[in-house]
């Protein structure tokens, strides 16, 4: 891979990680979410690593994606308008940041990264050998993991339905 090319697709991803976190309306957050992953899928894909790739297109950035938009359009989610969380929250969060820095400068400042390589065998990464092991050594983790986000699903519609004669609190009243 061309090294302008890994920087462009870093630099997006990292920027659009950023517009994830920073940005106050939840439709944005999401956009800038499925950007990342975009981003992050044509990285791998320009690494060799198709299948990954176009799993992380499909998967991420299209079904689950699209279900975390239903959430939050069922929830009515509404951008933040004035400053949220505790003094204690912040604190927290900023002991948890400088944490997380100081755990990245501790891997970046190693001297020499020793990396044995062990050869695999040619139908290694395929999508053959993908679901070989998705469907046999990991089958009830799978399915887990569909019956936590049928869970999800049905937790968001009950979060969001009103009880039979119940108006919504934001709405003005009718004359």
């Amino acid at each position: 891979m061309a090294l302008w090319l890994f920087v462009f697709l870093a630099v997006i991803s990292l920027v659009s990680a950023l517009g994830v976190i920073v940005q106050r309306n939840p439709v944005h957050c999401l956009l800038a979410l499925v950007l990342t992953i975009l981003a992050l899928a044509v990285l791998f894909i320009a690494l060799d690593a198709t299948v990954v790739g176009f799993l992380q297109i499909i998967v991420y950035a299209g079904a689950i994606m699209v279900l975390f938009l239903f959430v939050i359009w069922l929830l009515n989610l509404q951008a933040e308008t004035g400053p949220t969380g505790s003094l204690a929250l912040k604190f927290f969060g900023t002991i948890a940041s400088a944490a997380l820095v100081a755990e990245l400068w501790s891997f970046l400042l190693r001297p020499h990264l020793k990396v044995k390589y062990v050869g695999e065998s040619a139908s290694y990464g395929t999508l053959g050998a993908l679901s070989q092991k998705l469907f046999t050594d990991y089958l009830i983790a799978f399915e887990a993991t569909s019956i936590l986000l049928l869970a999800a699903i049905v937790g968001a519609v009950a979060l969001a339905r009103r009880a039979p004669g119940q108006r919504d609190s934001r709405q003005g009243s009718l004359p």
